[in-house]
């Protein structure tokens, strides 16, 4: 299992960075190979990318989700990974944004460029370009602030509604990149959903 850290400072408040996150289904306007993410409902995502020049999709999950603090997520079938995005407020307007992704490489050239560093610049201009396109912005285009936790609980994991600022209503999670969740929704051997960035 490979593993991805990058961290980067936008010029926005923490809410609007936060905001902006929760529009999946926008993420094709700043990540590389990013072709399409369908937000299904509250908690899941269906993604369709092209990584190393071959077609991809996949499903993920929102394990957690806290407004202007985090979001987790983990694949439900296709590419294995998973991972997790914090943000941190260091002013009025200026947030911290942690990603962190685990990821499985599958066959020859994923395993080639993951050794060159291929997967660990590619995120790290996937922040760039976030940190372009909301700076430009100056407000988010959108924003969901409801909260997911332990999904695996019957009923009721997901509470809040849309920000009553937002234009649209995204909703859900991130991601390409492994690891293993367990029934409680933490990442084993990769990070605590709990602890801030190490």
């Amino acid at each position: 299992m490979a593993r991805v850290e990058k961290t980067i400072e936008v010029n926005v408040p923490v809410r609007t960075a936060y905001n902006q996150w929760t529009q999946f289904e926008e993420f094709p306007a700043f990540m590389e190979g990013v072709e399409e993410v369908v937000q299904v409902d509250d908690s899941h995502l269906h993604w369709r990318a092209s990584i190393g020049g071959m077609a991809r999709e996949w499903d993920a999950e929102i394990r957690e989700q806290v407004p202007d603090e985090k979001v987790i997520w983990l694949a439900t079938d296709g590419r294995e990974n998973a991972g997790m995005v914090k943000f941190d407020s260091l002013g009025p307007a200026l947030t911290r944004v942690h990603l962190e992704m685990s990821y499985d490489p599958e066959g020859f050239s994923e395993n080639v460029g993951d050794k060159l560093g291929f997967v660990s610049r590619r995120v790290e201009g996937d922040l760039e370009r976030f940190k372009d396109f909301i700076e430009r912005r100056g407000a988010e285009t959108g924003g969901w602030r409801g909260e997911i936790h332990n999904p695996d609980v019957p009923g009721g994991h997901t509470r809040g509604s849309l920000d009553a600022g937002s234009e649209v209503g995204g909703e859900g999670g991130f991601g390409e990149s492994g690891g293993a969740i367990d029934r409680g929704g933490m990442m084993r051997g990769t990070f605590d959903p709990n602890s801030g960035p190490r």
